[in-house]
């Protein structure tokens, strides 16, 4: 067996990264050495004192692993990728009911021929989801929230009250493989490649990453007013709110658009851009096409 590279981030898990990282001493207290993946530079380099008797462990959360795969585009990987979950959402453990701190878990195949969304033409791979709206918005808030405090965020309350009292819904074009439609009041409109986002919501519960044709789910919540939407909105922790067909609509497609009359902030995996009206996003046939 070869040796133990472990990248973590610091910032994770509140800032806690790098404490939470070193619980694998206790797993694997032999042939082991930590990196702080925010100070890896060249990719190549660093992946090529690697050999495939080797393992490469990603420690952290959902951004972390995001990160990764987007530093990593293009790269051919040769030892096996674990993911040790450290993060705050942990989305995409929760997908293969791995719980915060489980024992690293290989994700080499889950991290090739990811789907890609493109932001102000820029292009990004992502794990889970995209955010646009209100999800957009409270990740922003979280971010404010975080530069001042080291408590811990609480985006439920965040999303309450920028429910009722300081988002407001937009107006939103949306363009499946070719279909366009339009929607008034809109909220959110995430677009899924995974189940879970945002800490176990389930915006589109039918989908799967795994799926033959690799089709993305984009979820528009909208046509209500504030009151109407903060009743049907927690159901989307369990996949209740799709009852709610005059207000939740969900396409599937290889291609999927969508564009906002205003700017409002977006979350790829949970990191976010400030500003933005509309996205892009492809599946990974689309990328091969």
């Amino acid at each position: 067996m070869g040796d133990f590279y472990v990248l973590y981030n610091p910032l994770c898990g509140n800032g806690e990264g790098e404490e939470d990282a070193k619980m694998l001493d206790v797993a694997f207290p032999n042939g082991k050495r930590f990196f702080d993946m925010t100070k890896v530079t060249n990719y190549a380099a660093f992946l090529s004192g690697m050999s495939t008797d080797d393992y490469l462990i990603v420690a952290g959360g959902d951004g972390t692993l995001n990160r990764f795969a987007n530093d990593t585009a293009g790269l051919e990987i040769q030892p096996e990728i674990l993911y040790f979950p450290i993060g705050t959402g942990n989305d995409f453990a929760r997908e293969f009911g791995k719980k915060p701190y489980a024992d690293p878990f290989p994700v080499t195949e889950q991290l090739k021929n990811l789907p890609t969304v493109e932001v102000e033409g820029k292009t990004y791979r992502f794990i889970n989801g995209v955010g646009f709206g209100l999800d957009g918005y409270c990740c922003e808030e979280g971010d404010k929230l975080r530069e001042k405090s080291d408590e811990k965020v609480n985006y439920t309350a965040i999303a309450i009250k920028s429910l009722l009292f300081r988002f407001a819904p937009r107006r939103a074009t949306v363009t499946v493989d070719g279909q366009r439609y339009t929607y008034d009041k809109v909220w959110i409109a995430p677009t899924m490649h995974g189940k879970y986002y945002g800490g176990g919501m389930m915006p589109a519960p039918q989908q799967d990453r795994g799926n033959v044709e690799k089709t993305l789910s984009l979820m528009v919540l909208h046509s209500a007013g504030r009151l109407r939407t903060l009743c049907a909105l927690p159901g989307i922790f369990n996949g209740t709110h799709v009852k709610h067909k005059n207000m939740v609509t969900i396409h599937t497609g290889h291609e999927i658009a969508v564009e906002f009359d205003c700017p409002t902030p977006l979350q790829i995996d949970g990191e976010t851009i400030l500003g933005v009206t509309g996205y892009t996003a492809r599946s990974a046939r689309e990328e091969r096409a």
